[in-house]
């Protein structure tokens, strides 16, 4: 039998997206089951808040934390309760609204669905990395994406909004020393290091020869950013010449690159991604941080270039 979802590609994305959490749900109850707990994986978010809250909660209050619909949370407090699984009180703040939480019974349950938890968040890790490393990240950035530009947006604007980050061609070659090259000359009013004199003429050989990488970006058709992507041993890789053409900064396409770089050093299995910068890119060092990189001491693989300031880090795990 032949699945309508593999031919129809991107536009069954929330199909199989339903798909496959329709088939964890299942799994999920039968785990429950097996283990004699009466429970419903679709409880889980609001049971789970409600247990890590040191005071009861209201359903707006629930529906912040998970960013699910009032709708389900609704649906689920309901079912929760039928189970006798929470107290529900009047607000004495808010006339229109309910105090949630969970019972004696619901206490007690905790202790059984602890464990139950850790064999899941295992069994998942195994499930969720199957398709890639980097799986929790990519889905955090689909649902930050949708939070930002929601589809119906994204729809109107796709022929002229649309960042793509591509991976390195030869036709791409001369952008990197277009847009890197000519902002680093500036930067250094010409005294570039050896190292970039080599690397920006020669990218594919300064990076691609050496177990490296090359991405740039794309909008509207027009190649606006590059970095790249260099192999510092087995497990460690270092980004540069990170560069966006200042007519598309602040649209998000820095983040891009560097999201790239990560999940590409996630599907080698590297542990550690490093990054030289100096004290005058401030804002840059603010996404740095946002990202996840710590400040940190170079390793011994790193070529630490003479106008480098701070040296980052961050851990892949």
């Amino acid at each position: 039998m032949n699945d309508i979802i593999d031919k129809l590609g991107y536009l069954a994305g929330g199909s199989r997206f339903r798909r496959i959490y329709e088939k964890m749900q299942i799994g999920g109850d039968k785990v429950y089951k097996e283990f004699g707990v009466n429970f419903k994986s679709t409880w889980f978010p609001v049971y789970y808040v409600l247990s890590n809250s040191k005071k009861p909660q209201t359903i707006m209050e629930i529906t912040d934390q998970i960013a699910f619909s009032h709708i389900t949370v609704k649906n689920i407090i309901t079912e929760l309760d039928k189970e006798q699984l929470i107290i529900i009180t009047p607000n004495p703040n808010d006339k229109r609204s309910k105090h949630i939480s969970l019972s004696n019974e619901g206490l007690s349950l905790l202790k059984l669905l602890n464990p139950i938890w850790l064999s899941f968040s295992s069994a998942l890790k195994n499930v969720l990395t199957s398709g890639h490393p980097d799986i929790i990240n990519i889905l955090k950035r689909i649902d930050t994406e949708l939070s930002l530009n929601p589809l119906n947006v994204q729809v109107r604007n796709i022929s002229s909004n649309q960042i793509l980050i591509l991976d390195y061609k030869p036709s791409l070659k001369q952008y990197f020393y277009e847009l890197a090259g000519h902002w680093l000359s500036g930067f250094l009013k010409g005294k570039l290091e050896e190292e970039d004199k080599f690397a920006l003429h020669n990218p594919d050989k300064a990076y691609l020869e050496k177990g490296g990488f090359l991405f740039f970006a794309q909008f509207k058709n027009e190649i606006v950013g590059c970095v790249a992507l260099k192999r510092l041993d087995e497990d460690k890789f270092e980004f540069a010449k990170l560069f966006v053409d200042p007519k598309y900064r602040n649209i998000g396409i820095a983040t891009k690159l560097i999201e790239r770089c990560i999940s590409r050093c996630k599907e080698n299995s590297a542990k550690e991604l490093w990054l030289q910068t100096n004290m005058s890119m401030q804002q840059t060092h603010k996404l740095y941080y946002k990202l996840g990189f710590i400040d940190s001491e170079a390793p011994n693989q790193m070529d630490v270039l003479k106008r480098t300031e701070k040296i980052m880090c961050m851990e892949l795990g």
